[in-house]
């Protein structure tokens, strides 16, 4: 059992601030400077272009995933990492198409993430032979399932409401029918527990910057099923995916098993962060993670509905179909959430009216949700949030 009252420590955090958005980006482990410093000066100053064998860069990616394939219930040796999550959208996404070549539509759902359904956009203009992105309400995925689906792309974790997808329900659904399923991971790795084998899914992507603590730019993976993974065929064959990258071939040979899905040259110095991280979420109880997360969610929404009648929960209310984190709906959601930052409690804003709240046990306990609704109460009431200062849009919102 993970002891999150000890987990808090290992984090930095601003004296004072309560950061209720570790489901945008993840807070920085104590460990990581010192981690990436040692490889920015032990490995790549001393050891220069043969640290690629002696710190073994190289091997970084799978081993990094086999250490997230723990966290998303992923068989070992089928997750690695590289690239941004839009790649690795485009590098499932066109794959399982290919499994389905005599149909011609990808369903996706319109509470999926924008930049999920622009690869999906673009994949369909590049192939150019009739192929056709749906989307439909989150609720009506289940019933719009038919033969004529190719692929079912989805979002497990709605990133606006968080309302969580069936995912096991859904992946046998499509199955039935012969579609191929591509499940984002993006705020449920690190979030909840997943169980990817268990539930049959045949590809998974996800980023590790959020709940992973990877920091800003972090890497993202992809997870292709066993039984799928001799067949698939990449369709971005960068030279590291090849069977023998240093042989230097002028042709493309796919390389074994998930070394397939690997495109560019990993991230060095990002994967030594991320490799900081894991080294907390290794001893990480995921169900005991879970039950603590959805505890301090109850809390939060009672407390925050008791204090603020003029928000508006946008997050299902039953804690089985929801993730990790909390929205409420306000006309000025923008400006309340700039003067919540502006007195401590970091949340974030979804046009066109959402606040987000995220609750990570690692570093929020019951005591810092209770501070940071007595401090959105004040706001509410006073009607602190109501200044030209707080309703200036940045462009990060």
């Amino acid at each position: 059992m993970t002891d999150f009252s000890q987990t808090k420590a290992l984090f930095h955090l601003p004296e004072g601030m309560i950061y209720l958005d570790g489901n945008s980006l993840g807070p920085l482990p104590k460990a990581t400077a010192q981690r990436v410093a040692q490889t920015v000066t032990d490995e790549w100053g001393e050891m220069l272009i043969t640290g690629w064998n002696k710190a073994g860069w190289m091997g970084q990616p799978t081993a990094l995933g086999d250490r997230i394939g723990r966290l998303i219930g992923a068989e070992a040796g089928h997750v690695t990492l590289g690239d941004t999550l839009s790649i690795k959208v485009y590098q499932a996404l066109a794959s399982a198409i290919e499994m389905n070549p005599d149909r011609k539509v990808i369903l996706s759902d319109t509470g999926n993430f924008p930049s999920d359904l622009y690869m999906a956009e673009g994949l369909v203009g590049s192939l150019g032979r009739g192929l056709e992105l749906q989307t439909v309400a989150p609720e009506d995925v289940m019933g719009t399932l038919s033969k004529d689906i190719a692929v079912l792309m989805l979002t497990q974790v709605d990133y606006r409401t968080g309302r969580m997808h069936d995912m096991a329900a859904l992946t046998k659904a499509a199955h039935d029918l012969g579609i191929v399923t591509v499940w984002d991971l993006a705020h449920s790795a690190g979030a909840l527990p997943v169980d990817l084998s268990g539930c049959n899914a045949d590809f998974a992507v996800g980023c590790t910057y959020k709940y992973l603590n990877g920091g800003p730019g972090a890497p993202a993976f992809i997870y292709v099923a066993p039984r799928h993974i001799a067949s698939t065929r990449p369709a971005l064959s960068g030279w590291l995916g090849h069977a023998s990258p240093f042989a230097f071939d002028l042709d493309y040979r796919a390389g074994t098993g998930i070394e397939r899905m690997r495109v560019g040259t990993p991230p060095v110095l990002q994967m030594a962060a991320l490799d900081a991280s894991m080294d907390i979420w290794d001893s990480v109880d995921m169900d005991a993670l879970r039950a603590t997360s959805l505890a301090l969610s109850d809390q939060f929404i009672a407390e925050v509905e008791a204090a603020c009648p003029d928000l508006h929960l946008a997050t299902p209310r039953d804690p089985q179909v929801r993730g990790s984190q909390v929205s409420f709906r306000h006309p000025e959601g923008y400006a309340i959430m700039q003067a919540l930052i502006a007195q401590g409690v970091v949340g974030d804003f979804r046009a066109p009216d959402i606040m987000r709240f995220g609750f990570t046990p690692l570093f929020i306990d019951a005591s810092d949700v209770s501070r940071a609704v007595g401090i959105l109460g004040d706001i509410m009431r006073d009607g602190t949030w109501d200044q030209a200062q707080f309703k200036t849009r940045a462009a990060v919102t």
